[in-house]
């Protein structure tokens, strides 16, 4: 059939009538009205009752055509005779969009379709304009809450102190759409698999675990894995029925797995820091007990080799006083001692010196030791760099 509009016309005669709106529509034309009602076409722009019958049949006619056509809008124009003169009022209760005497000229006639058919056109047109405007508010609205839940997830989730709190606010963030899921989280701190329950189970564990380098998106009916690196999330009631809802659900769980795993890499760094700073401290204290016990070594050594000084000394004096030498010999190696002891007593002054320095730099480092944090302001540092450097 042509691009012409369809007319579905009821008239038990033929005549100028249909020659002439059969030039310029497309007519479906029935001669009862059990034939009309039977094959009525809801593709038509217009129906045109054609008859004379009794009151009560019209009107009846005019509410079964009505009741047919449902919530679809097509105007009925009824040509009235003579038995239907008394019955305009109720005609247009019924439904009836217009009505002229059957007599009427043909060009008024036509003119009344044409008028007809131009609001019933403007009408579908404005119909699909409100459905369409409909439709984008919804989706709109759909967008903006989806965009909600992932703004809140962001911006909750970088408070996250841990993997399971992690978790827990990547399982609610996809409850919030509606969907039940499982979670997987893989890092150096180990893996962690949830669920909305608390209880892991263990056999979609293993699955997700699986399929984890099978692509971004696996899907399995209603199931779908998603993977984005380090973070996997098992959906388990998707909406394939609904394939527009379907791909952007996809899209936004995916923004989710991508804030999850950007704060999972941070509380590995955040561990790897503690864990350095537990490390460095716990060697520090070590060699700070080393540095403590060579210290006393060392004072002990300088003592020891002082009094070993002073011994010699001593008994080189006593044996002097019995060797019967005269007094020059006796002034050389009185001489001879002396200089022996001098230059001991500077070698330990220069060692008094230098144990002194090395406390200061143990002090320093006990005072570092004692903060929890192993954090140095900049004054401390300075402070502890040139005690080093001193020493």
């Amino acid at each position: 059939m042509d691009d012409k509009d369809i007319i579905s016309i009821l008239s038990d005669r033929t005549g100028l009538l249909i020659d002439h709106l059969g030039k310029r529509y497309n007519l479906i034309h029935y001669e009862t009205p059990e034939d009309f009602l039977a094959g009525i076409s809801l593709d038509s722009k217009l129906f045109i009752l054609d008859f004379d019958h009794a009151q009560e049949s019209a009107l009846s006619l005019i509410e079964s055509i009505r009741d047919l056509c449902g919530h679809i809008q097509i105007p009925i124009f009824v040509l009235q005779g003579k038995a239907l003169h008394q019955t305009s009022l109720q005609a247009f209760e019924k439904g009836c969009d217009d009505i002229i005497d059957a007599d009427s000229p043909i060009e008024e006639i036509t003119l009344r379709c044409e008028k007809l058919i131009y609001n019933k056109v403007a009408n579908d047109q404005l119909q699909a304009q409100v459905k369409q405007a409909t439709e984008l508010a919804f989706i709109a609205m759909s967008d903006t809450s989806d965009l909600g839940i992932n703004i809140q997830f962001l911006l909750e989730v970088h408070q996250c102190a841990n993997i399971d709190e992690l978790g827990m606010r990547l399982l609610q963030a996809v409850n919030a759409y509606g969907l039940k899921a499982s979670v997987q989280l893989r890092s150096e701190m180990g893996v962690k698999n949830m669920e909305a329950s608390g209880i892991e189970r263990e056999l979609e564990s293993k699955l997700i675990w699986e399929l984890q380098h099978d692509g971004r998106y696996v899907d399995f009916g209603r199931r779908c894995v998603m993977n984005y690196e380090q973070v996997s999330v098992l959906v388990k009631d998707m909406p394939i029925e609904d394939e527009k809802k379907y791909g952007a659900l996809k899209d936004n769980l995916f923004s989710l797995l991508q804030g999850a795993d950007a704060r999972l890499k941070a509380l590995e760094n955040i561990q790897q820091v503690q864990d350095q700073q537990h490390m460095v401290k716990s060697l520090s204290i070590k060699m700070q007990g080393m540095m403590e016990e060579i210290d006393a070594g060392y004072q002990v050594v300088m003592k020891d080799i002082a009094d070993v000084v002073e011994d010699v000394s001593d008994g080189v004096n006593e044996i002097i006083m019995n060797l019967g030498l005269h007094e020059e010999q006796e002034k050389a190696l009185e001489k001879i001692m002396e200089h022996g002891l001098r230059s001991t007593n500077d070698i330990f002054s220069k060692g008094l010196k230098l144990d002194e320095s090395f406390q200061n730099v143990i002090k320093e480092l006990g005072v570092f030791l004692s903060n929890d944090k192993v954090k140095f302001s900049a004054e401390q540092r300075k402070k502890l760099l040139s005690i080093i450097e001193q020493s």
